[in-house]
């Protein structure tokens, strides 16, 4: 387990514990009245890697991760986001639909107690169902959401927060609510693409280290580039070349993992962009959320493409966490 404390904060200060619960990792937060995060842990006890099966498991895997905090404060409110609230987690916290803001997420909290009986709330996940389209779901980054437009709350207004990962979210904003999203499976159908498929099989570790960078741009802008010349259908074929540039030396092994991720990020922004949401529109700003490798592939694919983000931000969850308690009347927040 890391942890790390801030040298301006103490746990005496503290005035609420936060969890981020995925499926692989668990995450804590010690926070003060005015949402600053005193310390932080960090642990494997994902929902798929308890102690023990069942509600058992999870209040050992709380208890390892910030038991003495909760010890220290007896009276310490207790939230929660992300994979806990699933049908597979701790108890289900059920989708609410758009449109929606932190406030609607604090008044369909789902609670559990722990092992001592302090209460655990735990937010919702969001469900957007568009007339005549496929429904789409988020849990967990409508935390992460919360918590960007408290660090730029200009952007409540109007605005699309794109969140790269596993499952990219593309979500639009209007007067501080989501009203639409998208979720696009890139990071996933590239890792399967190159772990578990006949692309994968010519990349290769660069034998020159000095090459790697120029290489690994130019590569990514050209996936970039035919995602943008794309015609509708065109990806499947336009996956086979990942190997036949290979195969042909038009691009080097050590670059067509690059090449390949050019070319799934710019279908997706190719795809985003397009969409019909009045946020969608130029004059709306785009703000990316996650981790920082990532978020700058994607402001460089913006860019690239023709829209330069606004701003790029961290892990903004602990920020969405305090938001959502303030809005559960659970702590009094100072400013």
């Amino acid at each position: 387990m890391d942890t790390r404390m801030n040298e301006a904060g103490s746990p005496a200060a503290a005035a609420l514990v936060a969890l981020d619960w995925g499926t692989s990792s668990l995450r804590a937060f010690l926070m003060d009245a005015g949402g600053a995060v005193l310390a932080e842990r960090a642990g494997t006890h994902g929902i798929r890697h308890l102690p023990q099966p069942g509600p058992a498991g999870f209040r050992q895997a709380l208890a390892a991760i910030a038991g003495d905090w909760l010890d220290a404060g007896p009276g310490l409110p207790l939230v929660a986001c992300g994979m806990v609230g699933s049908a597979q987690g701790w108890r289900e916290a059920p989708y609410v639909g758009c449109p929606a803001d932190v406030a609607t997420l604090a008044a369909h909290a789902a609670r559990v107690d722990d092992a001592a009986q302090r209460p655990l709330w735990i937010a919702p996940g969001l469900l957007y169902e568009p007339p005549g389209a496929a429904p789409d779901v988020m849990r967990g980054e409508e935390v992460q959401i919360a918590g960007a437009l408290a660090l730029q709350p200009a952007l409540a207004r109007r605005a699309c927060i794109v969140l790269p990962g596993t499952h990219s979210k593309w979500a639009w904003i209007e007067h501080g609510r989501v009203t639409a999203f998208r979720t696009y499976m890139t990071g996933e159908v590239y890792a399967v693409l190159r772990g578990h498929s006949l692309l994968g099989q010519l990349m290769a570790a660069p034998a020159q280290p000095e090459a790697v960078a120029a290489d690994a741009e130019a590569a990514f802008d050209a996936g970039l580039e035919a995602a943008r010349a794309s015609r509708p259908g065109d990806l499947t074929h336009q996956l086979f070349a990942t190997r036949t540039l290979g195969l042909t030396g038009r691009v080097p092994a050590h670059a067509l993992a690059d090449y390949l991720s050019g070319l799934l990020i710019g279908h997706e922004i190719v795809s985003a962009l397009a969409q019909g949401d009045p946020a969608a529109q130029e004059d709306a700003p785009l703000l990316l959320v996650g981790e920082a490798g990532l978020t700058r592939r994607y402001a460089q694919a913006l860019q690239r493409l023709g829209r330069a983000p606004a701003a790029e931000l961290g892990n903004t969850a602990p920020q969405g966490l305090w938001r959502f308690a303030a809005a559960a009347g659970l702590i009094h927040t100072a400013t």
